[in-house]
């Protein structure tokens, strides 16, 4: 009795390390809705399809899983080269800062159900 408790927190973090594969996320899904793992399969892919319109660039920019996360693209502007400036790492000397590209970044907040989870 004291050997099976003790390999339960093995195993238990053991799971908590790595995260599921498509696989078992299926699995686990399917068992748990009682649909197939095709139907589960084809659910998360159109899930993704959506995504990618949804943040693409005739989307809207914005998705939001009800409950779960919020997905926003964010566009940060280009950043021009500044020559000069004073180096904050070593005081009293200058340094020249190189200019940056425009890039979009992806955003992704959970909402409050799984903060609180």
């Amino acid at each position: 009795m004291a050997k099976a408790t003790a390999e339960k927190p093995a195993k238990a973090s053991a799971k908590a390390e790595k995260p599921l594969s498509k696989t078992e996320l299926l699995a686990a899904i399917a068992e748990e809705t009682e649909l197939t793992k095709k139907d589960v399969d084809k659910v998360l892919d159109a899930l993704g399809e959506n995504i990618k319109k949804s943040l693409g660039k005739n989307g809207s920019g914005k998705f939001v899983l009800p409950g779960l996360v919020k997905i926003e693209k964010i566009n940060i502007p280009a950043k021009p080269a500044r020559k000069h400036v004073p180096n904050p790492f070593k005081p009293g000397e200058f340094m020249d800062v190189p200019a940056k590209k425009a890039t979009t970044k992806v955003k992704v907040r959970p909402l409050k159900a799984l903060k609180d989870a």
